[in-house]
Formats: C-alpha cells, sequence, structure tokens
C-alpha cells in the first residue's frame, strides 16, 4: 500500500500531470461559462428553450466533455505506464 501510495505521489508531483489536471478543470469551468453565456444570450434575445430541447443540447455538451475527459484519461494512464518503467 505504501508503495502505491508513493507512486502515486510521485506521479502526480510530474508537471505533467499538473498540466493535465489544470487543463480538466479549465475545460470544466470553459464549459459552465459558455453554457452560461448562452442561455443569458439568449434570454436577452427573446429565446427561450423548452425543457426538452435544452435537456438534448446539455447531453450532447455532456457526451462531446466525456469524450474528451476520456482523451485526457488515456493520456495520463499513458503518462504513468512510462513513469512506471522508469
Amino acid at each position: 500500500m505504501k508503495q502505491a501510495i508513493e507512486a502515486y505521489r510521485h506521479v502526480s508531483a510530474t508537471d505533467e500531470f499538473r498540466e493535465i489536471e489544470r487543463m480538466r478543470s479549465r475545460a470544466r469551468h470553459n464549459e459552465a461559462s459558455a453554457l452560461g453565456n448562452a442561455r443569458r444570450e439568449g434570454m436577452a434575445q427573446g429565446i427561450t428553450l423548452g425543457a426538452e430541447q435544452e435537456r438534448s443540447k446539455w447531453e450532447i455538451v455532456v457526451a462531446n466533455k466525456y469524450a474528451a475527459l476520456e482523451d485526457k484519461d488515456a493520456e495520463i494512464a499513458r503518462i504513468r505506464a512510462m513513469l512506471n518503467e522508469k
């Protein structure tokens, strides 16, 4: 267990890991900002979406973000594997 904890600390201390985590956090923030801005702009123009349309758009956005996060998770796994080889 100690070895696993040490390995995690080592991986999470790398610049690559911190950068990936920063990018993931930034992507979540940008997504929330974009959705909020789109909603405000639509309201300012008198456009409102029905609950079903809003839900549909939200599901598309979430699916795209999950795909992007899966790519980042794969990159993290690749970096971990590379570090384990060293």
